[in-house]
């Protein structure tokens, strides 16, 4: 089962930063240029939670994941932004 995970980065230097980019992008959307929506398993959470770890500087990085139930996701609002293009019944 999949679910829906809202990962949001501060990195401090440009490249690091961009490497983050490079690992979130094939798990999920890009909604902002800090955020990410993604529809992940257990497994692959964990497995991209490892990866991100290793690029975080203690005290000037930061990345947050939000996991959301399917209740919050379908009070989502959104401005400027298209849905998801997976849906969320499909994989839940």
């Amino acid at each position: 089962m999949k679910r829906y995970v809202v990962i949001a980065y501060d990195i401090e230097k440009d490249r690091k930063r961009r490497e983050v980019v490079k690992l979130l992008q094939p798990w999920g959307r890009r909604v902002n240029k800090s955020v990410f929506e993604c529809f992940l398993s257990d497994t692959e959470l964990k497995k991209l939670k490892l990866k991100l770890a290793q690029k975080v500087k203690k005290g000037a990085d930061s990345i947050l994941f939000y996991p959301l139930c399917v209740d919050c996701i379908d009070k989502i609002e959104r401005y400027g932004c298209p849905p998801p293009a997976v849906a969320v019944v499909k994989i839940l």
